[in-house]
C-alpha cells in the first residue's frame, strides 16, 4: 500500500505543526516526513502510519497540540486557497449557508489530504456528526488514529471560525474510525460581542 492518495496538504501541515510546537523533534520526524514527500505530496500509508504512532507518544501536551496545530495550519491553508470573490461572498451569507460553506471547505481539505475518503455529514438545528472514513483509519492500530482524529477535529473547527461561525468539532471517542461530533452556536460575530461583554 503505497499510495493511498495521501497529499502535500496533510504532508506541510504535519510538519508545520511539528516544526511550530517541537522544533527540537523535527529532524526526527523528517526522516518520515521527507523534503522529496513535501515536494512530490506522496507519501505512504506505513510512513504515516509510523509518523501518527510517534505523534501519540510525544509528552504531553505536544502529544495532543501538535495535530491540533496542523489542522489548523490545514485548514487556513484551504481557505487562503480560495479566491478573494469567494471569501467576501462567505462573509454576506446567512449563518446556515455560512455553516454548509465551511463544512463544504473541510470535505474538500479532507479530500485534500486523503483523496479516496469518504465524508458523511449529518447536521439538524445546530447540532450534528461528521464521519471520515479512509484507507488511513483502516490501517491504523488503535490509539494511533488519535492524532488524525485530532487533526480533523481541529481543521474543521477552524473551517467553521474562517467562516465567521462560532463552533466546534470535537472527537467522539466512543465510535470507531473518525466521527466528529459538530455544535454550531451562531455567527461568530455575535461570539465576540459575548466575550466583549463578560
Amino acid at each position: 500500500m503505497v499510495d493511498a492518495g495521501i497529499g502535500r496538504l496533510l504532508i506541510a501541515s504535519l510538519h508545520q505543526g511539528i516544526a511550530d510546537v517541537s522544533p527540537t523533534r523535527l529532524d526526527f520526524y523528517e526522516n518520515w516526513l521527507s523534503p522529496t514527500g513535501l515536494r512530490d505530496g506522496r507519501m505512504g500509508l506505513a510512513p504515516l502510519g509510523a509518523v501518527l504512532s510517534f505523534l501519540q507518544r510525544e509528552e504531553p501536551p505536544a502529544d495532543r497540540v501538535i495535530p491540533v496545530h496542523a489542522g489548523v495550519c490545514a485548514a487556513t491553508w484551504a481557505h487562503d486557497g480560495l479566491s478573494a470573490f469567494r471569501k467576501s461572498l462567505l462573509k454576506r451569507l446567512p449563518l446556515g449557508l455560512r455553516t454548509r460553506a465551511a463544512l463544504g471547505l473541510g470535505r474538500a481539505l479532507v479530500a485534500e489530504t486523503i483523496s479516496r475518503s469518504k465524508i458523511v455529514v449529518r447536521q439538524h438545528q445546530g447540532r450534528g456528526t461528521i464521519e471520515i472514513r479512509s484507507p488511513l483509519f483502516e490501517y491504523l492500530r488503535e490509539p494511533s488514529a488519535t492524532p488524525m482524529r485530532l487533526y480533523y477535529a481541529s481543521a474543521y473547527t477552524e473551517c467553521l471560525k474562517l467562516c465567521e461561525v462560532d463552533g466546534l468539532v470535537e472527537v467522539d471517542m466512543s465510535a470507531a474510525g473518525c466521527r466528529l461530533n459538530l455544535t454550531v452556536r451562531g455567527p461568530a460575530s455575535a461570539a465576540r460581542e459575548t466575550a466583549r461583554d463578560a
